[in-house]
């Protein structure tokens, strides 16, 4: 049983919904993003999405496209990402999941990408501009790895066609809550249940739904419903306001654990 597979068990025996924060690796710097990675976990995170940064991110809203920024002007790298996870590994086994753009990937070279982030022990890769029916090259090569590649679906994603691509999903499904870049707009979780509750009836893999989940309420009105939650421009911005300073890690130790508190079934 993989990381994500046992994560996913027990939360599902505890009857809670998985907390997955987002936050873009070399923001501020590698090193910090270490620190913020073992905050997460202490804090109550299930798993953590870690942002490769790109130049032209086309899926990201401002937030997150600034955080892109900034990594990339502290000098990260792919292979200086995959050190990082083998630092983390040190410490903790939380589930890791590379989220980005191809490019940098193909730059790398999928071969020698999928043998160094297996053996950085990184669990799942997300790449949000690769359309499923042109991920043979990358897939066979992840598949060999045993590292799954997550699926997005989407509002705007054909009955037929969600039906397909869920029937082969790994890891968990990643259903995009709206149109549009992140941190965007606030999510609607009503707009969203029959989708999503749909969805979980096409898979046997967990259902996570992301984008516009900013505050606790938000995470626990989706939890109700999901397998997952994703929070990211809310988390990036607490980066970004608070750099390297000390206050950094306690203000996101807080926020994730007031997160984590609302897909917690209460044991009274």
């Amino acid at each position: 049983m993989s990381r994500i597979e046992a994560t996913f068990a027990g939360l599902k025996q505890r009857q809670e919904t998985a907390l997955i924060p987002f936050v873009t690796a070399g923001d501020p710097d590698l090193d910090v993003t270490v620190e913020l990675i073992l905050t997460l976990a202490e804090a109550g995170a299930d798993l953590v999405e870690l942002g490769v940064p790109f130049s032209d991110p086309m899926a990201d809203g401002p937030t997150i496209q600034a955080a892109s920024e900034r990594s990339l002007a502290a000098g990260t790298t792919l292979a200086g990402i995959l050190q990082l996870v083998t630092d983390v590994r040190k410490k903790t086994q939380i589930p890791l999941i590379l989220m980005g753009y191809y490019n940098p990937v193909f730059c790398y070279g999928a071969d020698r990408f999928a043998r160094d982030a297996a053996a950085a022990g990184v669990d799942a890769l997300l790449l949000v501009d690769l359309p499923p029916e042109e991920i043979t090259e990358i897939s066979t090569v992840m598949q060999e790895a045993e590292i799954d590649l997550i699926t997005l679906l989407a509002p705007t994603t054909p009955h037929e066609r969600m039906k397909r691509l869920a029937a082969t999903a790994e890891g968990y499904l990643y259903y995009v809550s709206m149109t549009g870049v992140t941190g965007a707009q606030k999510i609607s979780p009503e707009d969203i249940r029959g989708a999503v509750e749909e969805l979980r009836e096409m898979t046997d893999v967990p259902v996570a739904v992301g984008f516009g989940i900013t505050t606790a309420a938000d995470a626990r009105a989706v939890g109700a419903f999901a397998d997952g939650v994703v929070v990211g421009s809310a988390l990036v911005k607490i980066i970004e306001e608070n750099g390297q300073s000390a206050k950094l890690l306690p203000k996101v130790r807080k926020f994730i654990a007031e997160l984590k508190h609302g897909l917690t079934v209460p044991t009274s």
